[in-house]
């Protein structure tokens, strides 16, 4: 039963491979890789009831028992991560059908997406840490080819950055690894954190994990965030969404991974650097936020703003404040893409990026005006949707913590998301329209589509909370109590 965990990584690489050579048959692939998506979403909600029903699942690859070998490991947090992952990949494939266009297609856009999901739920579900380096280079080789598909200078000047800062960040990750297992033995989670709660988390231990921390600092834009906004600003409006929705949480969730199973007996030094970081970060990407014209560049800076926010629930390191981040956690992954996409949609209506040449948008497309407002509304916090409950409870998760500069910087960073995003609103679609009935390009329903299923999943996240809560009170059960991660690992 237990080796269905292996499906969500397993299905979206053989069926990668199988479509590079079906690389002429367009309507094949698209049609392939939305059925891989839509499946995986079905096999990661029978993995999450079958957690409830039996709780954390192992798979041990070859039959070797922990700790030796490789393992899958499936909790409540990883396979709510994987859920969401699948969900958000099958809505923008039906947006990248009808906008990437025939020659991006044809450059095996649809094997890359899937090498991408692959990569991303294989780091969700690894339960050691080389494995979870293999899965974040198959990530990334493949983000490396949608980053710069279709060759534009301005994607290769930035995707060199990208580039060349994830190769210095996975050469870390190496070095951080080897020094680990010399010191431990082990690369096996749960055997790791029995290993450092025997000998204590001395100073060279304390040194790695503050290794580890630069790392998956790079990884997901905490503090080290200087590549970001640039990347995700030229890709394709598709790639920027999976992207946005994707890849900084991989780095946030290795975060939580490993600074709750493994390195937490130190919080004044590991924990107090990830509160002063993510206070950092909220600072830094708030600025960014007001500070350009350019949408996309808007867009990604709340990117980053969003990063230090959920860091803030780790920071504080209590329950309630673990289900606040993992709330804001899955709220934000399905927010951001429906952000890039009609971002993405603005641009191709209007032929420009920059907030200041656009008047008037919501008489000429006022779906798409009223979509952006809801989506601003979601992502400030405004009951009843995604992001409020998520707000609320790191907010209260910091109070517990005592956490008062970070708790204010937490909700001062909600203003400048409010109005960064209202300027968008205000420039785009308020005012008199620069579009006549002559030069108006028409709006595609089927663009419109996955922005408006993106909308309606952020409104059935916040109105309908309880569909998900003992999915995320599990989650935050096992973050709080890596004693139970280690049980279902270290025990048959």
């Amino acid at each position: 039963m237990n080796n269905i965990i292996a499906l969500p990584m397993i299905i979206p690489l053989l069926i990668g491979i199988i479509l590079v050579f079906f690389r002429r048959f367009i309507r094949l692939q698209r049609w392939v890789s939305f059925a891989t998506a839509v499946t995986l979403v079905i096999i990661s909600a029978y993995i999450l009831n079958l957690i409830q029903n039996n709780g954390i699942l192992r798979l041990d690859f070859g039959g070797w028992v922990p700790p030796y070998g490789i393992l899958f490991v499936a909790d409540s947090f990883a396979t709510l991560l994987v859920l969401t992952t699948s969900l958000v990949t099958a809505i923008c494939l039906l947006y990248a059908f009808h906008s990437i266009g025939e020659a991006r297609e044809k450059m095996y856009f649809y094997p890359f997406v899937l090498f991408l999901v692959a990569g991303v739920n294989g780091s969700f579900l690894t339960g050691d840490l080389f494995n979870l380096f293999v899965c974040f280079e198959v990530m990334l080789v493949a983000s490396y080819v949608l980053v710069t598909l279709g060759g534009k200078k301005i994607q290769l000047r930035e995707s060199f950055k990208y580039v060349a800062i994830n190769i210095v960040s996975s050469w870390f990750f190496l070095v951080a690894i080897a020094y680990l297992y010399g010191t431990t033995g082990t690369l096996n989670l749960a055997h790791l954190s029995e290993r450092i709660a025997e000998v204590g988390q001395g100073p060279l231990l304390t040194t790695i994990s503050i290794l580890f921390l630069i790392v998956f600092s790079l990884k997901a834009g905490l503090v080290l965030y200087f590549w970001l906004p640039g990347s995700y600003s030229t890709a394709p409006t598709p790639v920027a969404a999976l992207f946005g929705a994707l890849l900084t949480k991989v780095g946030i969730y290795a975060l939580f991974r490993v600074f709750t199973l493994l390195f937490y007996h130190e919080p004044s030094i590991t924990h107090t650097l990830i509160a002063v970081m993510a206070g950092i970060t909220l600072i830094g990407g708030s600025i960014g936020a007001i500070a350009y014209q350019n949408i996309r560049k808007i867009v990604s800076y709340n990117v980053i703003i969003t990063v230090g926010f959920i860091l803030v629930g780790l920071a504080a390191s209590t329950s309630i404040g673990f289900e606040g981040s993992i709330y804001y956690f899955i709220h934000d992954m399905v927010v951001k893409a429906l952000l890039f996409l009609l971002a993405g949609t603005i641009i191709a209506l209007t032929g420009t990026a920059k907030i200041d040449r656009m008047s008037g948008l919501i008489r000429n497309y006022p779906t798409l005006g009223w979509l952006f407002f809801i989506t601003m509304l979601a992502l400030v916090g405004v009951p009843p949707l995604s992001g409020f409950i998520g707000k609320i409870l790191v907010g209260q998760g910091a109070i517990e913590a005592g956490s008062y500069i970070l708790l204010a910087l937490a909700f001062i960073s909600s203003l400048f998301v409010l109005y960064s995003l209202l300027r968008i609103f205000l420039n785009c679609f308020w005012g008199e329209t620069i579009i006549s009935k002559e030069d108006k390009v028409p709006l595609k329903k089927s663009l419109l589509v996955p922005s408006l299923l993106l909308t309606a999943l952020s409104v059935g996240i916040g109105v309908a909370p309880e569909a998900i809560a003992p999915y995320i009170q599990d989650a935050a059960n096992t973050l709080t109590n890596p004693e139970l991660y280690i049980d279902a690992v270290m025990n048959d």
